[in-house]
């Protein structure tokens, strides 16, 4: 067969037209979705641990899973590190490769908001292109960690793009006059003064949210949405803090409050930063350690995206109930391992002098540490009603669980950990969790971070060598920097008494 030169051009270049045009199209499709009216749900990602990622392929299975359970994109943390650049470059790339969009959320902890305009304009404008940006309208989202009193107009002006400018301003502190929205970081109950609630002062949520949403009119608001807060550095490092905010059911409630007052964008405060436990990603996500494992090593957080994930499908399309979006049986769980009044102040990390800048740096227990509760928490998601027991330490607590969406709290108790559920007397799940409850001290510390688990189980979720270099630095008893769950559950606790189970919230 005999080919013109012009066909035999035609064919040469047929794959890179089509490639182009389904790219296009692709693009378009994802740029048509954008709009400020869409309800986009995203990640907080903490590109400052992750320096240990050596190409975008490191990315993928971050990017990957969090577009299975329905966000939309990372806003990626960044410092001024002088690998910030590169890791960037891995992120933009492998959010391409994986039908993702990502932006960047500006860290004032190392920018200046009086000086540092025109170095945020020009980094956006290295990305503002790239494939994966974020777009709203056309426009290039950026984000902020803070930043009252950045000159935005300084900003827009150095990017020389169309922004689409959503920082965490604080209402009466910054000026949200240029702005095209505000985003709230406290997305947990606080006393105003980033402290847990103290002295008959609570801040909630929800008042947090009303505060932005009169401060903006009718700009965007991107509302946080977190599970849990703990931190525990003491002198070991030179950032030294150590209290809680408090968590319980805090996950389940946040979303029925997304739920009945939908703002325009989620933040999952966060998907990486387990110094703060606060950690929706997985342990074996890529990242080294900043001494956070200590607290974090064999306490995955996985279960909570499970929880989220007929939420957040729900909440982007305009649902009050996620009754219609769950499809399979399923229990979620968390509690702490040990109980708040166990005594760890003979070997505790933070009971000497430490760096305490911050103002957030206490001894022993963490600050707040009273406003969390001695409870195991359950989210049966049930495609119709049925039993749920909870074997806790040998005490058994029977749930009558509707169908849809459901939180229920225990008292802990010290052993096992066992989850059923049945229908018409017959067992449909059953699981012990690989995490017993014991008055121990971990580590040799007051570990308030959270064991999450679900039933069925999850895969297998360990901390990777890089998240465990710093486990054992300024320890006072020896521990091992590996992970040390059993391959196998313990067996179930002989039930030795019932209880009554505790409802959670229903409603807002």
């Amino acid at each position: 067969m005999q080919f013109s030169t012009l066909t035999w051009v035609a064919l040469l270049f047929a794959p890179f037209v089509a490639g182009a045009a389904l790219q296009a199209q692709a693009a378009n499709s994802l740029e048509k979705r954008a709009t400020a009216s869409d309800k986009l749900v995203f990640s907080h990602f903490m590109i400052g641990i992750v320096s240990d990622r050596t190409s975008a392929a490191d990315y993928d299975a971050d990017m990957q899973r969090a577009k299975a359970y329905g966000i939309d994109a990372f806003a990626l943390n960044i410092g001024t590190d002088d690998y910030t650049d590169t890791q960037l470059g891995y992120a933009y790339d492998s959010a391409a490769n994986n039908d993702m969009k990502v932006f960047i959320s500006f860290d004032f902890n190392w920018y200046s908001s009086s000086s540092s305009a025109a170095a945020v304009g020009q980094k956006v404008a290295s990305y503002g292109s790239r494939t994966a940006q974020l777009k709203i309208d056309g426009k290039v989202f950026v984000s902020s960690f803070a930043g009252d009193g950045l000159d935005v107009a300084a900003v827009r002006s150095a990017s020389g793009m169309d922004l689409f400018v959503v920082p965490n301003f604080h209402p009466g502190q910054g000026d949200f006059s240029n702005l095209d929205g505000g985003f709230n970081w406290m997305g947990w109950q606080s006393d105003g003064n980033n402290k847990a609630p103290q002295n008959g002062v609570t801040l909630t949520v929800a008042a947090g949210d009303n505060t932005y949403r009169s401060t903006l009119g009718s700009k965007a608001y991107m509302a946080p949405a977190s599970p849990w807060f703990f931190t525990h550095f003491g002198s070991e490092v030179d950032y030294s803090k150590n209290w809680v905010f408090p968590g319980d059911l805090l996950w389940y409630a946040r979303w029925l409050e997304i739920l009945a007052t939908p703002p325009n964008y989620v933040e999952i405060v966060t998907w990486n930063d387990y110094g703060e436990s606060h950690y929706v990603g997985p342990l074996s996500s890529k990242h080294y350690d900043d001494g956070g494992s200590k607290w974090v090593n064999d306490m995955p957080h996985n279960g909570w995206l499970d929880m989220a994930k007929p939420f957040i499908a729900a909440y982007k399309a305009g649902e009050s109930s996620v009754n219609s979006r769950i499809t399979s049986d399923q229990i979620v769980y968390w509690y702490r391992a040990s109980p708040r009044d166990t005594n760890c102040d003979a070997t505790d990390t933070t009971m000497g002098a430490a760096n305490n800048a911050s103002g957030n740096y206490f001894n022993g227990r963490p600050n707040g540490w009273q406003t969390l509760e001695d409870s195991v928490f359950v989210v049966p998601l049930l495609t119709s009603s049925g039993t749920v027991t909870v074997n806790s330490g040998g005490i058994q607590y029977t749930i009558n669980a509707p169908a849809g969406a459901s939180a229920w709290s225990v008292p802990m108790g010290l052993g096992a950990q066992t989850f059923t559920l049945s229908r018409n007397g017959a067992t449909v799940l059953s699981d012990t969790s690989l995490k017993q409850i014991k008055a121990e001290c971990p580590c040799g510390l007051y570990n308030f971070n959270s064991y999450v688990g679900t039933v069925p189980a999850g895969a297998s979720d360990p901390l990777g060598s890089d998240g465990l270099s710093r486990l054992t630095t300024g320890l006072k008893v020896a521990c091992d920097a590996a992970p040390s769950l059993p391959a196998t559950p313990p067996a179930a606790a002989a039930v030795t008494a019932t209880g009554v189970a505790t409802a959670g919230p229903t409603s807002v």
